[in-house]
């Protein structure tokens, strides 16, 4: 069995609540308000700047110059493209450049990030891998079954749906899975414990996200 067959069974019961979730639900149907997609947008705008640490802290942690290099590229990518790419997902919004920001992460949001970054900084690589899979899985598992539901007529949710559905998220998630089962492959049973832990908390901040935005979740001080 690969492990990425032992986190299905972590990460499955999760993935199934973020479909059932209201949000989710409501994007997939396209009668989702925007109001608390665009917190979502904004929200992820911040999440992709710490996403990013994340890579170079990969790049810099790799074992091989082979994945030291996919990591590189992983960094550029997110920072010189899917950023410009999701500001122009966000202007279909009406969020503007100066507001994606401005903007405040949520407790959720902070949270999640921080989680990731101390990961990466002070883990091992594997567990460094293990905290990043869940939103590559995540995301690619949620619009794939929306997808089998029938894209909405809201062209946004719609997009948001064949972009994560879609054959080049698919594949950069089967690569962050090969991976995952690579460094899994040699480890002891302690480090699989480890790494299923760090699996089992990135996926549950996956669900929160999606809430924090239901519920516009804010400081509250």
């Amino acid at each position: 069995m690969r492990f990425t067959d032992e986190l299905a069974e972590v990460g499955d019961p999760v993935w199934d609540a973020i479909v059932a979730h209201p949000m989710v639900e409501q994007l997939g149907e396209g009668t989702l308000d925007e109001a608390p997609f665009r917190y979502w947008v904004r929200q992820d705008y911040v999440y992709l700047v710490e996403y990013a640490r994340v890579f170079a802290l990969g790049a810099a942690n790799a074992p091989d110059l082979a994945r030291m290099g996919t990591f590189a590229e992983l960094l550029d990518s997110t920072i010189n493209t899917e950023m410009d790419l999701h500001r122009a997902y966000a202007a279909e919004f009406g969020i503007g450049e100066a507001e994606l920001e401005a903007t405040e992460p949520s407790p959720t949001t902070r949270a999640y990030t921080d989680f990731l970054v101390r990961v990466a900084a002070t883990g091992s690589f594997g567990d460094l891998v293990a905290a990043l899979l869940p939103c590559m899985w995540g995301f690619n598992e949620t619009a794939r079954r929306l997808d089998e539901r029938g894209r909405p007529d809201h062209e946004g949710y719609a997009e948001w749906i064949e972009t994560y559905a879609g054959e080049e998220f698919s594949e950069l998630t089967r690569w962050c899975k090969e991976l995952m089962d690579d460094v899994a492959e040699g480890a002891t049973e302690a480090d699989r414990e480890r790494y299923r832990d760090r699996f089992r908390t990135s996926a549950r901040y996956e669900y929160r996200f999606w809430d924090a935005a239901w519920r516009g979740e804010r400081w509250g001080i």
